[in-house]
């Protein structure tokens, strides 16, 4: 079960530490002292870094902990800008957030075992449930891989939670996560809870296609690759609460026409990511192009993200 909130709220930038080679974690409290509201493993905020960049980031600290919400980001300067402002928030900067939201649910049943799988930077979203699933005292296991030692964040604390339950893999020191070896005739009633680089998550899909719905939840940071749509010419997107209808060509998002007419969507990432442009579908084909919806959820068209997904068909009307 997702959970959302679009509460917006100016926090202060308590500390800030590098838990990993080019990673900065931002520790953020209430500027008057209160609780943060509750949220769960997997959840993420948004964080407005100034000049428009929006980016999202997974919680990574103790759920249990309402004083602090912690978010790490990797900067990557070749990329569109949002971690490297991040790098370059100081401590006592007060910063705008919005959130939490949750899309990777950390949903299990009682006794059932749980897998954690973690590609790099990937491992703030499995961090708090990892910490979770200690706590409670689960059949749990993480499986974190990455380049080296020092780039590795959070992993000694993560270690410390259960040496015999952690595993790490070193691609320095010729450590290799058999993806294939290891989802390989996975055993029924386990639940896999997996975030990482795209070449990981491409595998970890493939393998878990055909698996019963709910056993594999995965979360994105980068957005899915898709071909040409399904429908390549233009379609009508009928707003049924203002009976207004505009016309989506190709080549453009449901999103920027909305915005063009003047329609208030709240939106982030613009890429199929993060779930704040969820819209619901009141009829029509949807071809979902998202990194965020379930495969159930797709199959259903209760909503779309209208950043990136399309009619399928001539016309859909949206719940707008």
């Amino acid at each position: 079960m997702s959970f959302f909130s679009d509460v917006e709220r100016d926090l202060v930038v308590q500390a800030r530490h590098q838990p990993a080679q080019d990673v900065v974690a931002l520790d953020l409290v209430a500027h008057n002292g209160r609780d943060l509201p509750a949220w769960t493993p997997g959840s993420h905020i948004d964080l407005r870094l100034g000049d428009g960049l929006v980016r999202q980031y997974s919680l990574c600290s103790d759920p249990a902990d309402r004083a602090t919400w912690r978010v790490a980001v990797l900067r990557e300067d070749g990329g569109r800008g949002g971690s490297v402002a991040a790098h370059q928030v100081e401590v006592g900067q007060r910063v705008r957030v919005r959130g939490p939201r949750n899309h990777f649910a950390f949903e299990t049943g009682p006794g059932e075992p749980v897998v954690l799988l973690a590609g790099g930077i990937g491992v703030t979203a499995v961090h708090a449930m990892a910490r979770a699933a200690a706590a409670a005292g689960a059949d749990w296991s993480l499986h974190y891989a990455g380049r080296s030692a020092a780039t590795m964040a959070f992993a000694g604390e993560l270690v410390a939670l259960d040496p015999a339950r952690v595993h790490l893999y070193r691609s320095d020191l010729g450590e290799r996560l058999d993806l294939e070896g290891m989802l390989a005739g996975w055993p029924a009633g386990t639940r896999l809870f997996a975030c990482g680089p795209r070449r990981m998550m491409d595998v970890v899909e493939r393998v878990g296609a055909d698996w019963p719905a709910g056993q594999l939840c995965t979360e994105h940071f980068v957005a899915r690759e898709y071909g040409d749509p399904v429908w390549p010419e233009p379609f009508e997107v009928e707003l049924a609460l203002s009976g207004q209808t505009v016309v989506v060509p190709p080549g453009r998002s449901v999103l920027d026409v909305l915005d063009e007419a003047g329609v208030l969507v709240p939106s982030s990432c613009r890429e199929g990511t993060c779930g704040t442009c969820e819209t619901p579908v009141l009829d029509g084909e949807v071809e979902h192009r998202d990194s965020v919806l379930t495969p159930s959820e797709k199959a259903d068209s209760l909503s779309m993200m209208v950043c990136v997904s399309r009619a399928a068909g001539p016309r859909i009307v949206l719940d707008l």
